[in-house]
């Protein structure tokens, strides 16, 4: 007589529950609680069935070892967002010898990583490690974790951040490369705050990734240089474009890290250089002119000239206003050359500041931070958890032909006349 498996009760389970339905009290959170149990249930069964290349008692031919099943083991819970789920682990005879261990739920695993990101963003939010056990427990119903396995949790997340900052860095192939620091106080007594130096960058596949983290000491040269050094040691490719605001010591360091790369001064910060030294009332009128001039050019060369021309109308008025323009019209217009579809993207470091709104909001009410590595390992959590929805970067086979034209050195095609009819490739 055939067995019964879990994934078969739970459906008969959930079945009951939906001819009944009006009884339960609360009928679809029932529903979600059950179904959420019978998926993960039903994946850790059809895990074994591809692992052993059959169904339950199927036969097979005599020409290959036989991999056989090793029933259930015994219930177990696992923690999860949508509560404790318990399920029934299939096992597979001599699995340490065949080589069977399930990618579904690892061995040992107890909890899921989203129940993990939920109690280290509680945690990024102030709460202490008392407040995250009663909230999960306030939420769920139920003691869904204790706080030993919360202070666990944290500290899994100080190690992952360690490996993190060690990783090879060489299977990027970098283009853009996004330089910038966020200000924190990690401790009460910091006056002033302490600069967290933060890389992004975005590939010729048009991924974005998150390359580096380091604290450092006001945004110095010394450090922008030891944080690029880091990033080189560990395999980070010369990137094409380098994209920073107009902080002396990050430009210094990185013409002595990476020599000859096109360098690219944020026009966002440079706008506001420009109109903290003008009156009011011409701020609307030189910020229209100004984005105009670089969302219409067509080449780096257009907008330069159309740029000194905006800055001549008022030099002789503001000479100190139109300074970062005058002494830095070539750094705000190198993005140009590179692919035009980009621009919006290559221009400004917007990519970084989004991100800071989202580390300031969670580490503002925290107050103090256990030491350095807790507090870059947290900090590193939320730069990690932000961006895994981030769209990424269209890249058409004209487009990456562009990019690659201007890394041997010749000059980019930017000719906007010619249409983009290339079958475009776009990252995840």
């Amino acid at each position: 007589m055939k067995k019964v498996v879990p994934s078969e009760r739970l459906r008969r389970e959930l079945d009951d529950v939906l001819s009944g339905i009006g009884e339960e009290q609360d009928p679809v959170e029932a529903v979600a609680r059950l179904g959420a149990r019978l998926i993960l249930q039903q994946a850790l069964e059809d895990e074994v069935t591809d692992f052993v290349g059959r169904a339950r008692y199927e036969r097979v031919d005599g020409e290959r070892e036989v991999i056989y099943r090793n029933g259930f083991a015994e219930p177990s819970t696992v923690r999860a967002t949508s509560g404790p789920t318990v399920i029934e682990r299939p096992r597979v005879r001599d699995a340490s010898r065949v080589g069977f261990e399930s990618e579904v739920l690892g061995k040992g695993v107890a909890r899921t990583h989203a129940l993990e990101a939920l109690i280290v963003c509680s945690f990024l939010r102030g709460l202490s490690v008392r407040d995250v056990e009663a909230a999960l427990e306030e939420c769920f119903g139920e003691r869904v974790i204790g706080k030993s396995t919360v202070a666990r949790v944290c500290k899994d997340t100080a190690q992952r951040y360690v490996a993190w900052c060690e990783r090879d860095l060489s299977e990027h192939d970098l283009v853009y490369l996004y330089l910038d620091a966020i200000y924190l106080k990690l401790r009460p007594t910091d006056e002033p705050a302490e600069g967290v130096l933060v890389a992004w960058g975005i590939t010729l596949e048009g991924q974005k990734v998150l390359l580096g983290l380091q604290l450092g000491s006001r945004e110095s040269y010394d450090s922008w240089l030891d944080f690029g050094r880091d990033l080189k040691a560990r395999g980070m490719r010369s990137p094409a474009l380098i994209i920073a605001d107009g902080a002396p010591g990050i430009w210094k360091a990185t013409r002595e890290l990476w020599h000859g790369e096109a360098e690219q001064r944020c026009t966002v910060h440079a706008l506001r250089n420009v109109t903290s030294k003008l009156p009011e009332r011409l701020h609307r009128e030189v910020k229209g002119r100004y984005w105009q001039i670089l969302d219409d050019a067509s080449t780096a060369a257009e907008a330069k000239a159309s740029l000194l021309a905006l800055a001549g109308d008022y030099r002789a008025s503001y000479p100190s206003a139109m300074k970062p323009i005058d002494e830095h019209v070539d750094q705000l217009v190198a993005h140009l050359r590179f692919p035009l579809q980009h621009r919006k993207r290559t221009r400004s470091t917007n990519l970084l500041e989004r991100t800071f709104v989202e580390v300031r909001r969670r580490t503002k009410i925290i107050g103090r931070f256990p030491g350095e590595t807790s507090a870059l390992s947290l900090i590193w959590a939320v730069l990690e958890l932000s961006s895994r929805g981030w769209r990424g970067v269209t890249m058409t086979p004209k487009a990456v032909a562009q990019i690659e034209r201007i890394r041997r050195g010749q000059a980019p095609n930017t000719d906007l006349s010619v249409p983009a009819t290339d079958q475009e490739v776009v990252a995840a």
